[in-house]
């Protein structure tokens, strides 16, 4: 069985599970739920930042535990203040060590972009999203019909979240483009192999519309690739796994930030 095909199969049990436990109504009495959203297509486009959405996981299938005893508090704070543009906060508990509480602790310690990284089936993973704080939800085409996404982008954007979908490959981009999308995130990581090749990000630039934020996800490990990737189109760089194996994340996160800093300024100095 493909990883991704057990995550789902996971995640739908989970889901059955959490419904019984924890209603729709109750999460819609949340403090978060009518609280208005922070755009992260906004952040993603200030002219003031890089676009560096900062993840926090704790570990992840390909690579087994990354930093296990990471604060959530302390880490998603000095990334805001090291200069990022938003925060990626994984929830999924079985495959990444996340919880939902991690994005409602860093929600509560910084007013910011936070997307809810996760495996969304589900509209009920929507209302979740909501509930814990969060202002974009993930849609992994991988896991989903493109009828599918479009509902699920649909029904995000009715409750004031932004949507970003994550594709592969060409394929999977021209199947699940529809209106209720903000941001396309393009993974350079190969699901099968798990191969990394930020080429992926560079062939698929030019077939992302417009209209929505380019983001490039996986294998960004140096100032020099961001700077490249910028020059195709992409406004956001998801950087998760660079940062986290440091036993300061957030420490690696403000360094990276200042070498992009003064990479940029040397370019752009006059011959």
């Amino acid at each position: 069985m493909h990883i991704l095909d057990e995550i789902i199969q996971h995640k739908l049990q989970e889901i059955k599970e959490r419904k019984t436990l924890f209603p729709t109504q109750l999460l819609e009495k949340s403090i978060y739920f009518n609280t208005p959203c922070v755009s992260m297509k906004k952040y993603l486009l200030r002219t003031d930042r890089w676009g560096i959405i900062a993840e926090f996981k704790r570990k992840s299938p390909s690579k087994g535990t990354i930093n296990q005893y990471a604060s959530v508090e302390k880490v998603s704070i000095g990334y805001m203040q090291a200069g990022a543009s938003g925060l990626s906060i994984l929830t999924d508990e079985h495959y990444f060590g996340g919880k939902n509480d991690d994005l409602s602790t860093a929600r509560r310690f910084n007013f910011c972009p936070i997307l809810r990284k996760d495996f969304v089936v589900d509209e009920y993973q929507i209302i979740e999203a909501k509930s814990i704080g969060a202002d974009t939800v993930l849609l992994i085409a991988a896991a989903l019909e493109p009828a599918q996404t479009s509902k699920l982008g649909a029904f995000a954007h009715s409750l004031g979240l932004e949507v970003l979908l994550e594709v592969h490959n060409r394929e999977e981009l021209e199947q699940h483009l529809n209106q209720h999308l903000d941001l396309v995130g393009v993974n350079n990581r190969d699901l099968k192999t798990f191969k990394v090749d930020i080429a992926t990000s560079e062939q698929l630039a030019s077939s992302i519309p417009d209209d929505v934020v380019k983001i490039s996800e996986s294998g960004i490990e140096d100032p020099e690739t961001i700077l490249g990737l910028r020059k195709h189109g992409y406004s956001g760089f998801l950087i998760g796994q660079n940062f986290m194996t440091h036993n300061r994340p957030e420490k690696k996160c403000r360094e990276f930030i200042q070498k992009l800093r003064n990479l940029s300024a040397t370019q752009d100095q006059p011959a």
